[in-house]
């Protein structure tokens, strides 16, 4: 698991198309603001593992960065993946440090 600054992961997507950024946010949580990603609540993840690029180097996001980690733990303990990214601080912290048209929530 390599942690990542919301300054590293603007900086992706802006610049690299391979990856895949997975949200595992709940539905409300990510009708409220979102980025363009796969969408995947933390507990549907083993269920819909298909949605997953297994070719693609894997970035989780979540709202403050705990279940992404959460989830990065799971990808690599028990399905192989290497170097999955976390977005430290999730989507609060790039929304309060890179972009403040993203709505922020509690």
């Amino acid at each position: 698991m390599i942690y990542i600054s919301v300054n590293e992961f603007d900086k992706l997507l802006k610049e690299s198309g391979d990856f895949q950024l997975v949200d595992v946010r709940e539905q409300y949580e990510y009708n409220i603001c979102k980025l363009n990603s796969v969408h995947i609540p933390m507990a549907d993840i083993v269920t819909r593992m298909n949605e997953i690029d297994t070719d693609k180097r894997i970035c989780v996001l979540c709202k403050t960065g705990k279940r992404a980690e959460a989830v990065a733990n799971l990808l690599e303990t028990d399905y192989d993946f290497k170097d999955v990214l976390v977005v430290e601080g999730g989507i609060i912290a790039y929304a309060e440090q890179i972009d403040n048209n993203l709505e922020v929530y509690s």
